[in-house]
């Protein structure tokens, strides 16, 4: 039977790691689980307090608060549920919880430490949601390495590693892959060696020079990098990466939830490859921005959400649903880029309508095509004010 990660917890929850370590599917909950809100629920990392079982979660008083991302609330309950109900996770602990906010460096940075009854960790990193400022993070974090939020994973990893003494796991989803393997990376040598597996689910990845000063050497035969056949944020200079590609329910954008990949038989639905026109468009892309220097590098990705901000989307999910709107205000915002950056700046936009060929609803394919062609008409004739 084909399902998701949920469906996998009914069948296999009630083996616990003793009998079956640490896979793929496991790593995907519990790299969603980390999006669950624990302040106040689970003690912080420098707390130095007991940790909290997961069974032990639906007494606290704040439980409720543990869903307060709408967006996934309904799942996200179905998931800890499905995590209760089998002893693989049932007595799974919980500490080392940290939650930073800083607004003005546009950061969000979350991780928890999951102790499992194996005997081993999991250290979690949180990802980011589908909201515009939410993917422009990924996108500084691919570009512009180091910011605040990886330089935070690297003391993360050193503190749980010096106080808990066990072998661990990494992992994380979207921008919680891209911490993962950042802090696998520079995390102190006798914690590294304790590393048995990085996950990277979605992550971006990171400019060739950040993996040669970071000496990705050291832990590349333990990083598995997971994406959906249609990944975007994963894909930013994924080159240097071996990753697996695997099948979801749904297109576009849509696959970069967790809750859309499919699993059978215990394992993630593998597949051969992104698609190729996804994959071309990232090549093209990586090699542009590889050209430039940072400062250049910082305008194109300003430049790049003043034009997606022009389309009045709140998150990515509306932006490609809702293409008549967002197309209209991109147009217009694109009329005041210069020519080399625009041209760039229409591949990254179409690369947001460049849905997953026959699924996709007759409506967004009439949509994907006027997009392309009234960009396309735009590039070719509209006056070029800037050269007068």
């Amino acid at each position: 039977m084909i399902g998701t990660m949920i469906d996998y917890l009914k069948e296999y929850g009630n083996i616990s790691f003793r009998e079956a370590s640490m896979n793929e599917v496991d790593s995907l909950v519990l790299c969603q689980f980390a999006y669950l809100k624990f302040d106040g629920i689970v003690p912080g990392v420098e707390e130095n307090l007991p940790s909290v079982r997961l069974k032990d979660l639906e007494k606290h008083p704040d439980y409720e608060k543990l869903y307060a991302d709408e967006r996934y609330e309904k799942v996200n309950r179905k998931l800890v549920a499905a995590m209760l109900a089998g002893k693989r996770y049932r007595n799974m602990k919980m500490n080392c919880y940290v939650n930073i906010i800083e607004k003005e460096w546009e950061t969000q940075f979350s991780a928890v430490t999951l102790l499992l009854e194996d005997g081993t960790l999991y250290v979690a990193f949180r990802g980011t949601d589908e909201t515009i400022v939410g993917w422009k993070e990924d996108f500084n974090m691919a570009f512009l390495s180091p910011v605040p939020g990886q330089e935070y994973s690297v003391q993360y990893l050193n503190s749980v590693g010096s106080r808990l003494h066990r072998p661990f796991y990494v992992g994380g989803h979207s921008k919680g892959g891209n911490l993962a393997v950042y802090s696998a990376m520079n995390c102190r040598p006798e914690i590294q060696d304790r590393i048995i597996k990085v996950y990277s689910m979605d992550g971006p990845g990171f400019r060739p020079e950040v993996l040669r000063e970071s000496d990705y050497s050291m832990i590349a035969r333990r990083v598995e990098k997971i994406l959906p056949h249609s990944s975007l944020v994963g894909m930013l200079f994924e080159s240097d990466m071996h990753f697996k590609v695997v099948e979801s329910r749904t297109f576009g954008l849509l696959q970069h939830n967790p809750y859309t990949w499919l699993v059978k038989d215990g394992r993630l639905v593998e597949v051969k490859d992104i698609y190729e026109s996804r994959k071309q468009m990232d090549n093209t892309l990586n090699e542009w921005i590889l050209s430039l220097d940072e400062e250049q590098l910082r305008t194109f990705v300003d430049t790049l959400f003043q034009v997606i901000n022009a389309s009045q989307a709140e998150d990515l999910i509306q932006f490609t649903a809702e293409w008549r709107k967002s197309m209209n205000g991109i147009v217009a915002a694109l009329r005041e880029v210069d020519d080399q950056t625009a041209s760039i700046l229409r591949e990254v936009i179409r690369s947001l309508f460049d849905i997953a060929g026959e699924r996709m609803k007759q409506s967004v394919t009439n949509g994907t095509a006027q997009l392309k062609q009234k960009l396309k008409l735009q590039s070719r004739t509209e006056p070029d004010r800037r050269r007068a």
